[in-house]
């Protein structure tokens, strides 16, 4: 099947029902509000059937995009398309949340979503001696930031770790600087494809003028978007993949011990979507002294942070526990006292529900590459 036609296939099965985080913390009081109910709307919109009303908006705008549903579908529907299509659809009559529009709107004129100047983009390396391209510094690698890491206090602390990890392994590497802008992931995500094709059209620009042979990105959101929806013949890598390289061929040597038990967070975009699972339990199993234990949803059954799909720019409307919460419980039900992981948006929501289920004396959050960074430097991040 091809075009809307797949959407056509769908046998009715319910076990995109039963896979979905946000069906499965809640039980489902209408079938509009699951997968499958997605699918009928689509198709009942598409034919005339129905008109879409504010709830069944909603319920598209809930989606993480987290492809829990896909993996589960033995029809092997592509349920996310079908999301983002409605999005699309929503945003070119007007019909969307007001924070997402601020978002959308900031992006655009700021670069990314949160209205933070420019000037500021580079700040968080400061006393690094991290080069710039715009400085005229050549490079081999490009170290693309992204938004979250370039400004919230939090994930800064991530880029600054990967920054001194690059140097110590001797990686010649620099940034975009005050240059960079949004890669556009969430902007996709969203639907507002115009606001895409321009971040598209106007980061391809700064590569090119840069001369940019290879991109390593701290997010698996930005991972995805370059290497999966940007038309790029240049490599892509997300840092884990990198750096478990140079651990590999003893380029890294971490000493420090870290007498911890770890359990890892498979962030959705790095995992489900793109299939790096190993890579980061390869950089917290090269540390001394941890101990990396399983969650039992773990790989391609992680749960999903709620971060994914926009939902970092969305007021949150399920009821129940924010599913980073179930994270953290289960985490504790295996002995771990680290969560590591490697996304922003998961390091962010995870560390919240810390705070928000009391579990603050017993476990710490932690991105991988902050670990990999104590032990090389004997000291906390």
């Amino acid at each position: 099947m091809t075009g809307e036609d797949r959407f056509w296939g769908c046998v009715r099965c319910g076990l995109c029902i039963a896979s979905c985080p946000l069906t499965t913390k809640k039980r489902p009081k209408w079938e509009s509000s699951t997968p499958r109910g997605k699918v009928s709307m689509f198709r009942k919109h598409a034919e005339g059937e129905i008109e879409i009303t504010d709830s069944m908006r909603g319920e598209f705008w809930d989606c993480t995009t987290c492809k829990e549903c896909e993996l589960s579908c033995p029809a092997e529907l592509k349920i996310i398309d079908l999301v983002l299509a409605m999005r699309r659809i929503f945003v070119d009559e007007g019909h969307i949340p007001r924070t997402a529009a601020r978002a959308l709107e900031s992006t655009y004129t700021y670069g990314n979503p949160g209205k933070e100047v420019r000037s500021a983009r580079a700040d968080w390396a400061k006393g690094l001696e991290v080069k710039e391209f715009s400085e005229g510094a050549g490079a081999e690698i490009l170290l693309y930031i992204g938004c979250t890491p370039s400004y919230d206090l939090r994930v800064l602390k991530v880029a600054q770790a990967l920054a001194l990890v690059l140097h110590k392994a001797e990686v010649d590497f620099a940034i975009l600087g005050c240059e960079e802008m949004c890669c556009g992931n969430e902007v996709y995500r969203m639907g507002e494809e115009g606001l895409f094709e321009f971040l598209v059209e106007s980061n391809i620009k700064l590569f090119q003028k840069y001369r940019v042979s290879k991109i390593v990105t701290i997010s698996p959101h930005c991972y995805n978007t370059f290497k999966n929806e940007y038309p790029l013949h240049i490599g892509v890598e997300h840092y884990t993949q990198h750096i478990a390289v140079l651990l590999a061929t003893g380029k890294l040597k971490p000493s420090g011990e870290i007498e911890k038990r770890v359990t890892y967070h498979d962030p959705c975009y790095l995992g489900r979507h793109n299939g790096v699972y190993e890579q980061p339990r390869q950089l917290l199993q090269g540390i001394p002294g941890l101990k990396l234990v399983e969650m039992e949803r773990n790989r391609e059954t992680s749960l999903c942070c709620e971060g994914g799909g926009g939902r970092m720019w969305l007021e949150a409307s399920t009821p129940g526990p924010r599913l980073a919460e179930c994270i953290v419980r289960d985490a504790i039900a295996v002995g771990a006292e680290i969560i590591a992981t490697a996304c922003p948006f998961c390091l962010l929501n995870t560390e919240d529900a810390v705070k928000a289920t009391g579990y603050e004396a017993e476990i710490e959050v932690y991105d991988v590459i902050e670990l990999m960074a104590q032990s090389l430097f004997n000291k906390r991040a």
